[in-house]
């Protein structure tokens, strides 16, 4: 199952980072969402960080030249008539997955595969909204998309081998490293890292330590090297909500109960870094 043409959907941070990379691997790419003003500005912060390679001797600005020629602008679902992939990478909410995978299951080719860069929803339930299940994946980027190596492959429970070893193909063929994980809430990486930085929030509701001190001591002691309220500053407040209320919800366990202060800051609208303002501020 030959992939030549990739369609991005959502052109925020994580989006622009898929498309870049996909565009870096010589496939052409376009890159989507609502409005031509959030595209416009994907588009940007892929050039930006092309230029940053070239400034760092890493590209020439002929090598940064062809990958930016690789890319398409769009704002329309139909222009995915022709792709190979569609990878979504928009909001968090099952709902809203869910129906745009209901549109792009009437629009792309036969052979499409539909892939999720869900951080913690269910493929399967995703999948089951189309008539293609055996050809929906989860296809988790990390992030900064461009830096970060590996890449969560989930299969959802009608996944096919076919797909999941073109899917698996193409993520190597962008130089990053496929892990394979099973159809779980948070998959590994959330269910692991989400429940550790909601524990670093519960003790400084609890008065246990600043936010600083927290920090210092994951840093200092566990060798991390960015500390887990920092780091959740950094992927948004309400990002980390939605996903431990996923996890709560989806095992039923109240290990996975968001703390207080967490709920408390996201109805305040500090989130993290994207607001200026979470549990550090940021100019």
């Amino acid at each position: 199952m030959g992939i030549n043409k990739v369609m991005v959907i959502g052109a925020g941070q994580m989006g622009s980072g898929i498309a870049q990379v996909f565009a870096q691997a010589h496939y052409n790419v376009v890159l989507n969402d609502l409005d031509v003003e959030f595209v416009q500005k994907g588009m940007g912060h892929i050039s930006k960080n092309l230029n940053r390679q070239v400034e760092k001797g890493r590209m020439t600005k002929e090598e940064a030249d062809v990958i930016l020629n690789r890319l398409t602008p769009s704002t329309q679902l139909e222009d995915a008539s022709d792709v190979d992939l569609v990878v979504e990478a928009i909001v968090e909410n099952l709902e809203v997955k869910s129906k745009l995978f209901s549109k792009l299951d009437e629009i792309v080719p036969e052979h499409t595969i539909l892939a999720t860069n869900t951080s913690s929803l269910p493929i399967t339930e995703i999948a089951a909204v189309t008539k293609r299940p055996e050809k929906v994946i989860g296809m988790h980027f990390m992030n900064p998309v461009p830096v970060m190596k590996l890449v969560e492959i989930i299969r959802g429970l009608a996944t096919t081998d076919e797909v999941y070893n073109s899917i698996e193909q193409a993520t190597k063929s962008m130089n990053k490293v496929p892990v394979e994980v099973n159809d779980f809430p948070g998959f590994v990486s959330n269910r692991v890292l989400m429940p550790m930085i909601n524990e670093a929030i519960f003790t400084v509701y609890e008065g246990v330590a600043t936010p600083e001190a927290v920090d210092e001591v994951m840093k200092l002691g566990m060798n991390h090297p960015m500390g887990p309220l920092t780091l959740a500053d950094f992927i948004g407040l309400d990002t980390c909500l939605y996903i431990m209320e996923t996890l709560h919800v989806g095992f039923g366990d109240d290990k996975y109960r968001p703390c207080p202060l967490l709920r408390k800051y996201v109805k305040a609208g500090w989130l993290g870094k994207k607001t200026g303002k979470g549990f550090y501020e940021y100019s």
